[in-house]
Parts: structure tokens; C-alpha cells; sequence
């Protein structure tokens, strides 16, 4: 099919859309483990928080008060709820979980990215101190305890990913849940039980910017965002392995496509006029753009392969989004214009649904069915804890001597 016909039918599917309107009706949505999403994990769980001194959080927040605004302060907005949340508990010995609250990407450059060197031994000397100080890390080796982890790679705890593979999650994390924003299937950095989240967007910010539910989307194919990373990635092939240049290169000139690298004021109303919202890979699989798709309604194109997208087994994402292979990327325009309408306002309909879009934030205070509730409720998910949770007297499983050399110096 010529680019021109490519073009009229994705035209054609536009003029389709705004005359049948864009106001949906919205579908319940269910995923492997049932329709979940507006569970309420207060009566289920309960958790017990430990008390850290402040340099493991408090302090560090201090600091650099740029860490409540980008995409990895989950951690931090996890530890706030937590606090004030119901499934809490003051008593360790009724507590079905144990939460360690540590910043591990708190610690930022002038530039804002974590320094990732000092994650491992921060998370190390955390993990000594509430061995020492309380029995309930040693009786399981961290087996009944959560940690949130929302590196690029995890509890791997490096951007890049050849590096990430090489150092692996940290072992004395091993047998504990994480709650982290990196998923990809079959990788080194996610292991087995594990949480995968929606990285932090600002919920605020994103409210005051949504436009009528009866605009029209006029826009087929959007994307805002680098497509190089010269910095980083001098030589080009390795940021994004190649995915994002190559649809620079292929649909730069091409009408269906409003890609750009510029930022503008009027982003996240573009969205919301947009039916198709491109959300590649980058240094990691994930980004925030998932999470402004969902709650702008806009169909998320997943452009990374064996990814594992937040809250899998609660959201059927095949059914939400459109997954292209990486080798695939030259043919979008082809798979998109190839998709029926039918099966279009379907995604849409399922994006309407007020559940679905409040599962992605982190709201201040939190609210029901958002996405720190859809975590308690995936931890509720995981009990009664196995018989292989707790040790025998004397038994250890994990090696503290195990890892990367400058991984186990003094923090």
C-alpha cells in the first residue's frame, strides 16, 4: 500500500473518530488475576514501616527538593502514603509485609539523574541496619519485605543496560519483592515477584490541563521527545537500540506523524487530540509517556520489546495499547492504518474507564483505586506468604560478601 493511500485511510479514520465523537463509553477493565482494579486492600494486608534515621530519606530529600518532581520519586510518594494508610501497622508482629523506607534516587547530579554508585551501598547499609536493630529481616532474609526500586534498571541499580546486566540485582535483595518501574521479560535486572509500577508524573499538573471529553482527535500519530542521545550516545545504535532514530528517519516527512523533538506549552493538550501516542523505549524500556497516554486517553503505541508493562496481571495492555516490534518500527505506519476503527474506539473505551487512569498516578494525598492502592492490593495478591519464607534456625540463603566490589564499601 502507497504512502498516499496509507495516508486517506488514516484521514479517513480521523474524519470517523470526531463524527462519532471522542466522549466514550467506558468498559470495565479485567486482567488475569479478574476485575481488580478498584479493590480495596484495607482488611487484606498490613504493613509495617520502619523508622530509619533521616539520612536514609528525610535528609536526603533536604537536599535536593528536585526529587518530588521527577519520574523516579515513586519511592518517596509510596513512604508518604504509607504512613498515613490503614493497612499500616504499629505492632511488627502482625505485619504481613515489612517496608524499608530508603531514597535510592534521591541523590541527584547538577544534571537531576540519580547517582546510581551510591544506590547499592545505600540500600546495603539500610538493610544492616534494620538486620540489627529488629529480628524480622533476619528470620526471612527480606522474603516478607518490599523495597521500591525505580532505577531505569531496578534494583540492578546502573541507566545503562549492558552495564545493569552485568552487575545484576543486588544480592542481598534476592529474596525480596520489588516494587520497581523497570519490566521486561526473561531480563537479569526483574526478577521473579516483582511489583512493576507506573513511574511518577505529577497528577496535578496533569488535571489542570485536560481539555472537553468532545474534542476531536486530529491528530493520527503523536510523539514528543529525543530521538538521539548525542550526549550519551555519541556513535547513535545504542540509545533506544536504534528504535527512536529509526522513526525519525522513516516518518519525519510523513503527514500522519507529529513527531518533533521540541517540548511545546500545549503538550499535554496534543495528547488528548491525538489517537495514537508512540511510546518507545529509551536507555530503559519505560517512560512516563505510558502514563500520559492512559490518562489522556490517547492508544499508547509500545515500541520495547518484552516489556512488562505497571500492574500486568490487573490491566490487559494487549487489549488497551498497540505493541510494535523494534524491527517492526519502519512498518508503523503500515500497522496503524491497518487497525479497524472498531477495534480503535474499543481502546478507547477501556482508556475512558476512570479506573484505568487513576491506576497510573500517585496522588498527594492518596485516593482510592490509584496506584499506590494497586500495589497494596498486588502485595494482598501475593499472601499467605509460602512455607519457604521462613528459615530454619541458623539458615542463610543470601551472601553478604557477594557483588560488585564498590558495592560493598561503607555508605
Amino acid at each position: 500500500m502507497g504512502t498516499g493511500r496509507r495516508t486517506a485511510l488514516a484521514l479517513a479514520c480521523l474524519l470517523l473518530l470526531a463524527c462519532s465523537g471522542t466522549a466514550q463509553a467506558t468498559e470495565r477493565i479485567q486482567g488475569s488475576a479478574g476485575d481488580v482494579l478498584e479493590d480495596d486492600p484495607v482488611g487484606r494486608l498490613k504493613v509495617y514501616v520502619y523508622e530509619l534515621p533521616p539520612k536514609y530519606n528525610k535528609n536526603i530529600l533536604a537536599k535536593d527538593s528536585r526529587c518530588l518532581k521527577h519520574m523516579f520519586a515513586t519511592e518517596i510518594f509510596i513512604h508518604r502514603s504509607l504512613l498515613s494508610s490503614a493497612v499500616r501497622t504499629l505492632n511488627p508482629e502482625e505485619a504481613d509485609w515489612f517496608y524499608t523506607p530508603v531514597y535510592t534516587t534521591c541523590d541527584l547530579t547538577p544534571w537531576g539523574h540519580p547517582l546510581t554508585t551510591k544506590s547499592p551501598r545505600m540500600m546495603r547499609s539500610a538493610i544492616q541496619y534494620i538486620s540489627k536493630r529488629w529480628p524480622y529481616w533476619n528470620r526471612t532474609e527480606g522474603a516478607d519485605h518490599f523495597f521500591v526500586t525505580p532505577h531505569d534498571f531496578g534494583a540492578c541499580f546502573y541507566f545503562q543496560e549492558a552495564k545493569a546486566i552485568e552487575r545484576g540485582v543486588l544480592p542481598v535483595l534476592r529474596r525480596s519483592t520489588l516494587v520497581q518501574t523497570f519490566g521486561q521479560k526473561n531480563h537479569a535486572c526483574l526478577q521473579e515477584g516483582s511489583i512493576t509500577i507506573p513511574p511518577y508524573t505529577p497528577p496535578h499538573k496533569m488535571r489542570t490541563h485536560l481539555v472537553l471529553p468532545e474534542t476531536p482527535r486530529s491528530i493520527f500519530v503523536y510523539f514528543r521527545g529525543l530521538f538521539y542521545d548525542t550526549s550519551n550516545d555519541p556513535e547513535g545504535g545504542y540509545y533506544a537500540r536504534g528504535a527512536r532514530a529509526s522513526v525519525w528517519e522513516n516518518f519525519k516527512n510523513n503527514p500522519m506523524f507529529d513527531i518533533s523533538t521540541d517540548h511545546p506549552l500545549t503538550y499535554y493538550e496534543d495528547m488528548q487530540r491525538a489517537v495514537f501516542c508512540l511510546c518507545p523505549l529509551g536507555w530503559a524500556p519505560w517512560s512516563p509517556r505510558l502514563v500520559e497516554a492512559v490518562v489522556f486517553g490517547c492508544i499508547p503505541v509500545i515500541i520495547a520489546d518484552d516489556i512488562v508493562l505497571p500492574f500486568a496481571d490487573a490491566i490487559p495492555w494487549e487489549e488497551i495499547g498497540v505493541f510494535v516490534a523494534e524491527d517492526d518500527v519502519t512498518k508503523l505506519d503500515t500497522i496503524l492504518t491497518s487497525i479497524p476503527t472498531e477495534e480503535i474506539l474499543r481502546k478507547q473505551s477501556l482508556l475512558a474507564n476512570p479506573s484505568m487512569k487513576q491506576a497510573m498516578l500517585f496522588p498527594q494525598p492518596a485516593e482510592p483505586r490509584d496506584a499506590f492502592h494497586q500495589i497494596l492490593n498486588g502485595l494482598a495478591r501475593k499472601l499467605p506468604h509460602g512455607k519457604d519464607v521462613f528459615l530454619k534456625p541458623g539458615q542463610k540463603v543470601l551472601n553478604w560478601t557477594e557483588g560488585e566490589p564498590a558495592d560493598l564499601k561503607p555508605w
